[in-house]
């Protein structure tokens, strides 16, 4: 499940384009990691982007 639950970034599609330009599909999966959190005073598990985490919007339980 690549999305965050704090800013709720998610997979992202788009097309690649070779030299030649022949065009593909292709996905963009944000750096989530499984954490545990405090969430509304007790540990959870959450998948945080490394955004959030380095941002200071996730408290980690230790």
């Amino acid at each position: 499940m690549a999305k965050c639950d704090i800013c709720s970034k998610e997979v992202s599609f788009g097309i690649k384009v070779s030299h030649s330009h022949r065009r593909s599909n292709r996905t963009w999966k944000p750096n989530v990691k499984r954490v545990k959190a405090i969430v509304n005073g007790s540990p959870r598990r959450i998948n945080a982007c490394t955004r959030c985490l380095r941002s200071g919007k996730v408290t980690r339980a230790v």
